[in-house]
């Protein structure tokens, strides 16, 4: 009589394996918290009840029923301006992430396959990259500029972040190009640029991933950085603005908490929001995470018991 063992089918297998990202509690809270940000990106200017640059007789105001985060020096509405910024950072943050995942994808990758010439050729176009000083690049460049537009400075931090994440792509390349499926797929005459995107780029996915929340990070980091020291200009509104004139006008020493506080959280909160992302990505693609996870530990009177689990 033989025993018959319970399986999940296929599909279900499948289903679980792609949600099991999704399921991490680390990466579930930063998705939901970077969505609700997302969606204030988007309507956040048309639900907002007054112009941020709009100006009042309510002149430094506490939070009240007409101005929910009080008001500035000149009567403008916190809360107006915060949702009105919300929409700088995350086109600044991704859009600078998207071409510095570009680019560290096209030659990171690419040098890591290809070896040889290409391989030091594009290799030392990273060690260049990698040892410029990014940020105080970027305040140079900007502030020679007359006008500093969004898509400027998010071009620009991309174009100088992209080469640490580049020697990351390279390394994991090096160590995949000698696996017996990308021998098999040459060995079937696949074209190079077959073998990269259909082979090698699926078991580079998270490793890319991670590289871009971290690019995102610092791009948000170095533009609110830029408002705040006056870089930019001061009449865009970004979180870092709002911070510049409230520490420009002495809001700490008139007690007017409301109007630097709410921009200081909402940086913080943004900032975990991607930093638990990135620890559900490593979570998802290191093992050794995934079963330390899945071992719970349990304790009966004084014997330790370990769980697996499943």
């Amino acid at each position: 009589m033989t025993a018959t063992v319970a399986t999940l089918p296929v599909p279900a297998v499948t289903r679980r394996r792609r949600f099991r990202f999704v399921a991490n509690r680390k990466a579930a809270t930063g998705l939901i918290i970077l969505g609700v940000y997302l969606v204030f990106a988007v309507i956040g200017p048309w639900i907002t009840l007054y112009d941020p640059d709009a100006r009042s007789n309510a002149l430094v105001q506490p939070p009240s029923a007409d101005h929910w985060l009080g008001t500035t020096h000149l009567g403008q509405d916190v809360f107006s301006q915060l949702l009105a910024g919300t929409r700088s950072v995350i086109f600044v943050g991704f859009s600078a992430g998207i071409v510095a995942t570009t680019l560290s994808v096209l030659i990171g990758v690419t040098a890591g396959y290809l070896g040889g010439r290409a391989d030091e050729g594009l290799s030392a176009l990273s060690n260049v990259f990698l040892v410029i000083p990014a940020l105080p690049l970027i305040i140079i460049i900007t502030s020679t500029l007359q006008s500093a537009e969004d898509w400027l400075i998010a071009l620009v931090i991309g174009l100088t972040s992209w080469s640490w994440n580049a020697r990351v792509l390279r390394a994991q390349t090096l160590s995949l190009r000698r696996r017996d499926f990308v021998d098999a797929a040459r060995a079937t005459g696949e074209k190079t640029w077959r073998v990269i995107v259909f082979e090698l780029m699926p078991n580079l996915t998270a490793v890319i991933a991670s590289g871009f929340v971290g690019t995102v990070i610092f791009a948000v980091l170095s533009e609110i950085t830029l408002a705040f020291i006056g870089v930019t200009s001061s009449t865009t509104w970004n979180w870092g603005t709002i911070l510049f004139w409230a520490q420009g006008q002495q809001a700490l020493a008139q007690h007017a908490w409301w109007w630097f506080i709410p921009a200081g959280l909402a940086i913080a909160v943004l900032g975990t929001a991607l930093s638990l992302i990135n620890f559900g990505i490593d979570e998802f693609v290191n093992p050794r995470l995934r079963m330390a996870k899945s071992s719970v530990r349990m304790r009966v009177g004084f014997t330790p018991v370990v769980r697996k689990g499943r």
